[in-house]
């Protein structure tokens, strides 16, 4: 029982922050939280275990540096939020796409196209942090709630780097389980294809339903678009460079500071007076105050004057330095993890979930449930996968069922509900980016939410779940 001991102190910290902080608390108080849980495994870990600070040390310090990719790739989504925005290519997607997406079809068609542009580039991250942000305003002006549309562009983002044979998670899952990729792909595809079919219906009869009313807004959006900044089709030009880089498996780095690099360029020769606004009226008038303005834009907030309240907030960016409670929080979690680990605490209650198991669906129900819970512990997608894999390939073998069932219950519970925990590096990146608290949009990501209960329910009825032995 002294593993959990640090689980219940870190949910009721949460819990006291969440009361007086609200909105507030992944700016601080969730770090202070999960740093005080630390201290609270760290001394069970000398007290009880008798462990010595190198090894404590050794695992923190691993964990913390195993984020090192995840923090440089924020940094960059922050300057490609700053960069996009200001060179017109975010406001012109939004100005296109009010001129297509009707109301009565944009939930869906929001799902879908993120859906469509996540399969083929296999990112998640990057498509929110591209089209998802263009979808959100769109969805802003049509008259939708922050939720609503988050849920939409979410669940469609997920379906995609789920299934996709470029993303990291279904190479992962695979891969450390040994099952061949398209393989996994394939199995996967009969608990989440279900899954988004259903999503697809609810976010369909959503849109169908509801009463928006936001042809107002719409006008004064395009109105508010097209006389700040220089909208173009040619700007579009750069996602699409971007998409070509991605398909051609070209490190993710790689992609997101050319996709930078490029935007801030198009910027210069194309929008140069919201570059100087930017700059501040008090910058050199020349090449410097352009410098300064681009430089801004990547790591510094910007404000651009739209003459419209509402619109003015949507192409409001943070840059890098927005990125930072982010960043910290995710290095906190992840000292969190490695007291976990190092103590011995995170194996002995994975221990608990190896005594339910009982047959099929114990089994794959067990599989799901330590991916998840270890996606709310160890605050990383990537090391529920892995451990929630190593924890059961052996049990999965020793009673007969094939790896396959393994990698696709790893991911049915590991890849999918990691951007429902806000303290995971996925829930804090996805909450950041579209600046859309993770509770906010949690109840509307039904892809997410399903994804465990449908896999749970194929395991129970048996759906071409098979033992080694009676495979022809």
């Amino acid at each position: 029982m002294l593993a959990f001991i640090p689980f219940i102190v870190l949910i009721a910290l949460l819990v006291c922050c969440i009361s007086v902080f609200g909105n507030a608390t992944l700016d601080g108080a969730s770090q202070v939280a999960l740093i005080i849980a630390t201290g609270v495994s760290v001394l069970i870990g000398w007290s009880v275990k008798r462990l010595t600070w190198d090894n404590l040390d050794k695992e923190i310090t691993q964990k913390v540096a195993s984020c090192t990719p995840s923090i440089i790739i924020l940094l960059l989504i922050g300057a490609i939020g700053g960069t996009w925005m200001v060179s017109g290519i975010v406001p012109t997607m939004i100005y296109y796409g009010l001129q297509i997406l009707s109301p009565q079809w944009f939930l869906v068609s929001s799902c879908i196209i993120c859906a469509i542009v996540s399969l083929l580039i296999g990112s998640s991250w990057t498509t929110i942090a591209t089209v998802g942000v263009a979808l959100l305003g769109i969805g802003k002006a049509l008259g939708f709630s922050d939720g609503w549309i988050a849920g939409a562009i979410i669940s469609g983002a997920y379906f995609g780097d789920k299934l996709s044979p470029l993303s990291d998670t279904t190479v992962l899952a695979s891969s450390v389980v040994g099952t061949p990729l398209f393989t996994h792909i394939k199995y996967m595809m009969q608990t989440t294809v279900p899954t988004f079919t259903v999503a697809i219906v609810i976010f369909l009869i959503s849109g169908l339903v509801m009463d928006v009313s936001g042809e107002g807004d719409v006008a004064q959006f395009m109105d508010g678009l097209s006389q700040t900044f220089v909208i173009s089709p040619w700007l579009l030009l750069v996602p699409l460079v971007m998409g070509i880089m991605i398909a051609r498996r070209w490190p993710s780095l790689v992609v997101l500071f050319l996709a930078t690099f490029i935007a801030a360029l198009v910027a210069l020769g194309v929008q140069p007076d919201r570059i100087r606004e930017i700059a501040g009226s008090h910058s050199d008038p020349g090449f410097l105050g352009l410098y300064e303005g681009i430089i801004r834009a990547c790591y510094d907030k910007t404000s651009i004057s739209t003459g419209v309240s509402e619109l003015d907030q949507l192409v409001t960016t943070r840059g890098m330095s927005g990125m930072m409670p982010t960043i910290w929080l995710i290095i906190c979690a992840q000292v969190f993890a490695g007291a976990l680990t190092a103590t011995g605490q995170l194996a002995d209650i994975m221990k608990y979930f190896q005594r339910l198991v009982r047959g099929t669906v114990s089994l794959v129900a067990s599989t799901v449930g330590s991916a998840i819970f270890l996606n709310i512990t160890s605050a990383d997608q990537f090391l529920s996968i892995i451990l929630t894999s190593s924890m059961f390939k052996e049990l999965y073998a020793k009673m007969g069922y094939e790896p396959r069932l393994l990698s696709r219950s790893c991911e049915d519970g590991g890849t999918v509900t990691s951007v429902l925990v806000p303290w995971n590096t996925c829930g804090l990146t996805q909450s950041t980016v579209l600046g859309v608290a993770t509770l906010t949009y949690l109840p509307y990501c039904f892809f997410n939410l399903l994804s465990p209960i449908v896999s749970i329910t194929v395991a129970a009825f048996g759906w071409k779940i098979r033992k080694m032995k009676n495979l022809s």
